[in-house]
């Protein structure tokens, strides 16, 4: 790992709602300590505006954002990884690149927001209810004292942080 930064990429099939907002709340509350990026297995090329709405509601960075592929950061110039968490279930169960400088792996999953039918408040409240369990999530990995963890400690805390509340039955794995 890095000493100045750490760069954590988060991973969801479509990467227009889950691992957008991850992102945006790791730049938000890592500033400084850790570089986030997103993408996608199956990119839809497109981020799904409710995660923009909440995400400016809530005074994060909604700007700048766009769905992209996983490949951009299997590629030999990419930036290394130090984490690699998926958030979704898809894409956890698909078999992913191999990610340079080896980095520590966890699933996060939790309920996709855009997968949500009904009124736009209804679809409102499915993204507000997503953030809320990510920044969750990222608050309790952003307060891990990383450097003092050796890296089984450390892989046990982030399996830990995925079965918080709102983890979908597959992250939730043992605590079911």
């Amino acid at each position: 790992m890095t000493a100045a930064s750490y760069n954590v990429l988060f991973l969801c099939t479509g990467n227009t709602a889950r691992s957008i907002l991850a992102e945006s709340i790791l730049r938000k509350h890592g500033a400084g300590r850790f570089i986030a990026f997103s993408a996608g297995s199956h990119p839809k090329g497109v981020v799904n505006p409710f995660a923009l709405k909440v995400l400016a509601a809530q005074g994060y960075p909604a700007e700048g954002h766009r769905s992209k592929s996983w490949d951009e950061f299997a590629a030999p110039d990419a930036p290394k990884m130090d984490f690699v968490f998926t958030v979704c279930d898809a894409a956890a169960g698909e078999a992913c690149p191999i990610w340079p400088g080896r980095p520590m792996t966890a699933h996060w999953g939790i309920e996709d927001p855009a997968a949500v039918e009904g009124t736009d408040i209804d679809k409102e409240r499915a993204f507000n209810e997503a953030f809320r369990f990510m920044r969750n999530r990222i608050a309790a990995f952003a307060a891990l004292p990383l450097r003092s963890l050796d890296a089984l400690s450390l892989q046990a805390k982030l399996s830990e942080i995925g079965r918080l509340d709102g983890a979908t039955d597959a992250a939730a794995g043992a605590k079911k």
